[in-house]
């Protein structure tokens, strides 16, 4: 009984209207963001230690085509960006160095894009949450005066209500959204520049000798 109460209390199930269950859904699909981003954007997603290892042995033992072929089918940050590079070995070391910088800034402007929608409804929800705020306080203000200056107590609390739960419930979705988006910013940056440095030391195989 005291969770139900307690849920009711949260969501909003009595009072809060449309603008409430639009809420509620969004801190649903928000969840469901965070989890999927907080999986999918790791270091053994980003840089794996195994890849980097099998590339290296590959490297050693001078199987450039193996490496290709197994970077075009490994998903990871660092596979693309060395694969990319491979891809322009024929044009040599500078070209594979261009190569290498335009992979990693569309790979990285591709993930940062992907973290925006955390900050799109960390900015959203507490407007939606400012809207049921104002929605409740109109309702209380008729309320008051349909019943002539003493409005019923129960009519005056619906609207209040409707105003604190929403601006609860927008809240709720625009901490932590706005907080894992800022988490996963850094993470990103740290990630790509550290993987980018990976995939340089990986093809500075390739780079010329010095000429004495």
């Amino acid at each position: 009984m005291l969770a139900v109460t307690y849920l009711k209390v949260f969501f909003g199930w009595d009072q809060v209207g449309i603008i409430g269950y639009i809420l509620w859904v969004l801190s649903v699909v928000t969840l469901g963001f965070i989890i999927q981003y907080l999986v999918s954007i790791r270091r053994e997603t980003v840089m794996p230690e195994s890849i980097r290892a099998q590339i290296v042995g590959m490297f050693e033992a001078k199987q450039y085509r193996e490496v290709i072929e197994v970077t075009a089918n490994e998903p990871s940050y660092l596979s693309y960006v060395v694969h990319a590079a491979l891809a322009e070995a024929p044009h040599g070391y500078p070209a594979m160095t261009r190569a290498m910088e335009e992979a990693s800034e569309e790979r990285t402007t591709k993930l940062l894009r992907r973290i925006e929608w955390l900050n799109l409804f960390g900015n959203v929800s507490p407007m939606l949450g400012l809207m049921g705020t104002v929605w409740g306080m109109i309702q209380a203000f008729f309320a008051i005066v349909d019943s002539g200056g003493t409005p019923d107590p129960g009519e005056l609390a619906n609207g209040i209500g409707t105003a604190l739960v929403t601006t609860l419930l927008g809240l709720a979705i625009a901490i932590p959204a706005l907080a894992v988006y800022a988490i996963m910013r850094n993470r990103i940056d740290s990630l790509t520049s550290e993987a980018m440095v990976a995939a340089q030391d990986l093809v500075s195989t390739f780079r010329p000798a010095k000429k004495a």
